[in-house]
């Protein structure tokens, strides 16, 4: 349990060769997303080979962090004990403004450094505008509304 003043995260990342860049990027606080160094095509997950031209050359491309709420879900207890005691909170999937086709899951926040839970789920919205944040202790992507 975190401790006061403290913010749990509920998910890690999983690292991988592919998968490592992106984190640390997130890191650093910037949004890249892998793309083919051939022929240009955003990917995500990220992955050693461009699945439309087969090519194993890639670069990281840094994205402005706008995009829109897709989909979203409130989860509520029963829960495993440590999300227990956050709920209710928000998961959003977020499409990237640059790429539609790619979709991040994360928070949506009252604000930058708000704790999860802090933005009521009556003003989540299909459709909203969203601006990438990063949580500061692990650097996960987090999302806020553009015009709150």
């Amino acid at each position: 349990m975190p401790l006061p003043g403290e913010r749990l995260s509920l998910l890690s990342p999983v690292l991988d060769d592919d998968g490592a860049p992106f984190w640390e990027y997130a890191a650093q606080g910037e949004l890249r997303v892998q793309a083919c160094a051939d022929c240009g095509e955003l990917r995500f997950p990220p992955r050693p080979c461009c699945p439309h031209c087969q090519s194993f050359a890639s670069e990281w491309r840094l994205m402005s962090g706008k995009g829109r709420i897709w989909s979203y879900v409130v989860p509520h207890p029963p829960l495993l004990p440590a999300y227990a005691e956050l709920a209710p909170y928000n998961v959003i999937v977020v499409e990237l403004a640059e790429a539609p086709h790619i979709r991040l899951v994360g928070n949506l926040l009252s604000g930058a450094d708000a704790p999860l839970g802090s933005l009521p789920p009556e003003r989540i919205r299909i459709g909203a505008k969203v601006q990438v944040v990063f949580e500061r202790t692990a650097r996960l992507p987090q999302w806020i509304l553009e015009r709150p």
